[in-house]
């Protein structure tokens, strides 16, 4: 059976993932889309600062005898408080997107503008 450790995941992978979320965010004019990058994004980020914690060899953060390298817990539990914020950021963002399609009949960011543009 294969284990996740979090400290062996490759720096390039996760700044790639962190671009993606990026390119995503500001390439495309599409609102769901956008939502989509910006949760990729913060995956990315997570996933770094998650890394960040791992120590080589290090145990679980108990005193005992014999072990003196302590893997640090404070990212993991930052990264918590993170994801339930991200989650909170995601659920705003579609439930705005829902009520600019009531309002718009459109999600894409050009028509949007366009459309507030004509009303003025």
């Amino acid at each position: 059976m294969m284990t996740f450790v979090a400290g062996h995941i490759s720096y390039w992978l996760i700044i790639c993932l962190m671009m993606v979320g990026l390119y995503t965010l500001m390439s495309c004019s599409n609102l769901l889309k956008k939502i989509a990058g910006l949760s990729v994004f913060q995956t990315g980020a997570i996933l770094f600062y998650v890394s960040l914690g791992k120590v080589e060899g290090g145990t679980i953060p108990i005193v005992a005898e014999g072990y003196s390298i302590y893997s640090n817990p404070l990212p993991q539990v930052l990264m918590l408080t993170a994801i339930v914020v991200g989650v909170a950021t995601t659920a705003l963002g579609f439930a705005l997107i829902v009520r600019i399609r009531e309002a718009y009949s459109s999600i894409e960011e050009d028509e949007i503008t366009t459309m507030d543009h004509k009303d003025d």
